[in-house]
């Protein structure tokens, strides 16, 4: 037991410097993020975000985002929110969903700055969150400042 935690702990303290990286990578990030999640739990499971681990051109770079939902009056996808972690504005793009789409996902294309991850998060109409997280590089950046 005394392994597993110190396993844990282990775990923790390797991924800790990650994370206070990607924060100072985009002071916007976690504020755009927090507005959506709004103190809510955020599941990661659920949902599926789809982009190319290698973007030749950073201006046109294919996204497909799923949620596993069975898009009915009870129960359906309100809301998918993109994020790009190392772009000027982090917020990338909102899809409104409705039942009648019949299932959840979107596709489209978007515009990524250099390498970084991308997170997309889904807002259920019972007020579940779920999320998802995808790294690409780029070869020539999209965004011209």
């Amino acid at each position: 037991m005394a392994g597993a935690r110190r396993r844990g702990l282990l775990l923790g303290l390797v991924a800790l410097p990650a994370g206070i990286a990607w924060a100072q990578e985009a002071p916007g990030l976690e504020a755009a993020m927090q507005g959506v999640i709004a103190g809510r739990p955020v599941e990661e499971a659920g949902i599926a975000l789809r982009l190319p681990a290698q973007a030749e051109n950073g201006g046109q770079v294919p996204l497909t985002v799923a949620v596993e939902s069975p898009m009915t009056a009870a129960d359906h996808v309100v809301a998918i929110h993109v994020f790009a972690t190392r772009n000027p504005t982090p917020g990338v793009a909102v899809f409104h969903l409705s039942p009648a789409l019949g299932r959840a996902e979107v596709q489209t294309r978007i515009r990524l700055a250099e390498d970084q991850r991308v997170v997309a998060l889904a807002v259920l109409n019972d007020g579940r969150i779920r999320r998802a997280a995808a790294e690409t590089r780029v070869a020539t950046g999209g965004c011209l400042g």
